[in-house]
């Protein structure tokens, strides 16, 4: 998505300016042309040398730049970006921005742009807190400026509170969801689910399966990224929040099920990706099962079948984790849920399926036709996915 795009990274005098760097550098990964403008109080925290080796490209550094290709006309600067990232802002910044002052570059081309601009805003808890500051940053947002949420955490002052730089990541997660909002999924609501259930046997031990939710993940983002509005029902808890989304976190399958109809409402797609446990404990004990030497036996029953009890006008797709007969085995399970299409992965090939970044699926639809994918990673089998999504809908 971020391949060939420009985006104006603009990077203001904090002690945070040094995540700027590997900001940069993230975005260049992803195939961005990053055009990096800096003031003058940032230059004393980070070298504009950093900045130009990381992308190849002049840094401006004030207003009157003679090294800068775009320094005498700013304008030009701000109609080239696809989005403007200020990261990080700081309280000064936000204030001069609230005002409209434009006495720093930065400023001057978030004025003369008609490009989405993002603000990450990096301070000390108390300057953050400040009603002044909040004033400020309510200003923006009603004139439609991306705030992103500082984190919380220890800062440069000693201080612990709110005020820090958000991560990376997230800056980059809501880049994608800005420029993807008008994507070929725009206006549709879209809903994943994602991780191994867990079935609790005692308040200690649960059963539950090798799924890591990667897969899951991938297709949330990539939803995200073309303009989806996405409810994500999660079981992996190690993985991390992402942007732009709602998340509803499980446990078990009665739990998934439960939140999945819930969210179904108004929705376009159902796409379980989560790698759902077929069979529960029929009793849970309620204090820890203790080792006696003697063998143990546990009454199992079924779980929910999600996918086949759930209905509504909406598309279905399911996954089917296989170790034999792949194709016959996926176009059972698809007939039987009376699903749009499954998604069917060899979990003996150690090179797709469980904990790694790679698949190799083959995609069935309702009339039988398989299509094998070669090996790639998670988010391109994603869009890959939702690419029939897209034309189901349409």
């Amino acid at each position: 998505m971020l391949k060939d795009k420009t985006i104006v990274l603009g990077v203001t005098g904090g002690i945070a300016a040094y995540k700027a760097a590997d900001l940069a550098s993230k975005l260049i990964q992803a195939g961005a042309k990053v055009e990096v403008v800096m003031t003058e109080a940032a230059t004393k925290f980070v070298a504009p040398l950093t900045f130009r080796a990381i992308t190849n490209r002049p840094v401006v550094t004030g207003m009157f730049d003679m090294a800068s290709e775009w320094s005498i006309e700013h304008v030009s600067l701000a109609e080239a970006a696809d989005i403007i990232v200020i990261a990080p802002a700081t309280a000064d910044i936000i204030a001069k921005l609230a005002a409209g002052i434009a006495d720093e570059m930065i400023l001057s081309t978030v004025l003369a742009t008609k490009a989405p601009v993002i603000i990450a805003p990096a301070m000390d808890v108390n300057m953050f807190e400040n009603s002044v500051t909040q004033e400020n940053i309510a200003r923006l947002k009603a004139r439609s400026f991306i705030i992103i949420e500082t984190g919380y955490g220890r800062l440069a002052s000693g201080k612990v509170g709110r005020g820090r730089l958000v991560e990376n990541e997230k800056i980059i997660g809501t880049v994608h969801m800005v420029l993807g909002c008008k994507g070929d999924l725009a206006g549709k609501k879209i809903v994943v689910t994602a991780g191994g259930t867990e079935e609790p046997i005692d308040p200690v031990r649960v059963i539950t399966n090798r799924s890591s939710g990667k897969m899951g993940y991938a297709i949330a983002e990539a939803a995200r990224d073309r303009g989806a509005e996405v409810r994500l029902i999660s079981a992996a808890h190690h993985q991390p929040d992402l942007v732009g989304m709602k998340i509803v976190r499980v446990h078990t399958a009665v739990e998934m099920k439960e939140a999945v109809t819930k969210s179904l409402k108004g929705a376009h797609a159902l796409i379980m990706a989560a790698a759902v446990a077929d069979y529960q404990a029929k009793k849970v004990a309620k204090e820890k099962i203790k080792k006696t030497g003697a063998s143990l036996t546990l009454e199992l029953v079924q779980t929910p079948d999600i996918l086949g009890e759930v209905r509504g006008n909406f598309i279905k797709v399911g996954f089917a984790a296989e170790s034999e007969n792949l194709v016959e085995n996926a176009a059972k399970k698809l007939q039987k849920k009376q699903l749009d299409f499954i998604v069917a992965n060899d979990i003996t090939d150690a090179s797709s399926g469980f904990g790694v970044d790679t698949n190799k699926v083959t995609i069935i639809d309702s009339k039988g036709k398989a299509d094998r994918l070669p090996l790639m990673n998670k988010r391109e089998v994603a869009d890959k996915i939702l690419d029939r999504v897209v034309k189901k809908i349409k």
